[in-house]
């Protein structure tokens, strides 16, 4: 039976463009909209897992992503702690925490064979598991952010409205498409997703307009743009997310909004085209 799992990565090298808020609150958009889904926190600063209040102290935690990966590179018998310890709860969604251990990972992976596709070994067991598995990717373009992009079956960009921001979309993108030929045929770009977007601004709406024009033609940028708001920043102090926080507020109806895209472009891909000439 074919696994219909996917696996999408949010990616970008600059930080602070919401990443992390988009993982917790497309998750819980997506589970609230039937999917189940697993969030994986992939950078060493925890930051999914703080959010999520995973653990006072994620650095405290026995078992997270970093032991998982080093029972693949190891070849160990991974599948007691996988089941029993790894997987976290919150709210409806599920997640495997991440801490600092995660860097020490990293480095270990230049000595490891195949060392771009150890987390996409490390996480196949779950594909089973789940309708969707969300990526929070580390601020960096470095082995984890390609091991991240290796294991995905497609790549959300969150970019927000500035100047550097969108200048660092060329780096990025130009990497997505060097896996794309050397690795991961089929990795596929699900679109740019514009955050944080105070639309009140001439500089947001001239700077959306004009990523929109520069990569509209090639690059699908979503419908849907994340607003700034104080609600939404308030959410990793009081560990809920968005609709937990602000259920009525812009931002929930705007993640509710961009989880109909995601299932959207996801029934579309499921949608093969019949061989010319079969019926």
């Amino acid at each position: 039976m074919e696994n219909k799992c996917k696996v999408i990565a949010l990616a970008n090298q600059k930080g602070g463009v919401g990443k992390t808020t988009t993982a917790v609150n497309l998750g819980v958009a997506l589970a609230k909209a039937g999917k189940k889904v697993l969030c994986i926190d992939c950078d060493p600063q925890s930051s999914l897992s703080r959010s999520c209040k995973i653990s006072d102290d994620p650095d405290s935690l026995d078992v997270t992503l970093s032991e998982l990966m080093e029972y693949e590179m190891t070849g160990e018998d991974k599948d007691y702690i996988l089941f029993n310890n790894t997987v976290q709860q919150f709210e409806n969604i599920d997640l495997i925490p991440s801490n600092i251990s995660l860097s020490g990972t990293e480095t270990a992976l230049f000595n490891c064979m195949s060392r771009e596709s150890v987390l996409k070994r490390t996480i196949e067991p779950f594909r089973k598991n789940y309708d969707i598995i969300l990526i929070d990717c580390m601020p960096s373009l470095g082995m984890m952010t390609i091991n991240a992009l290796v294991a995905a079956d497609s790549v959300i960009i969150p970019c927000e409205p500035s100047f550097l921001s969108v200048k660092g979309l060329d780096l990025l993108l130009h990497s997505i498409a060097k896996i794309k030929r050397q690795i991961n045929p089929s990795l596929q770009i699900d679109g740019v997703l514009m955050t944080m977007v105070d639309s009140r601004t001439i500089n947001a709406r001239e700077i959306t307009g004009a990523l929109r024009e520069a990569v509209g033609l090639n690059i699908n940028v979503f419908n849907t743009e994340i607003p700034r708001s104080v609600r939404a920043t308030e959410c990793p102090n009081v560990g809920k997310s968005i609709f937990g926080h602000d259920p009525g507020g812009k931002v929930a109806t705007a993640y509710e909004n961009l989880a109909k895209e995601v299932i959207g472009l996801e029934r579309k891909a499921q949608v093969r085209p019949r061989p010319h000439g079969l019926r």
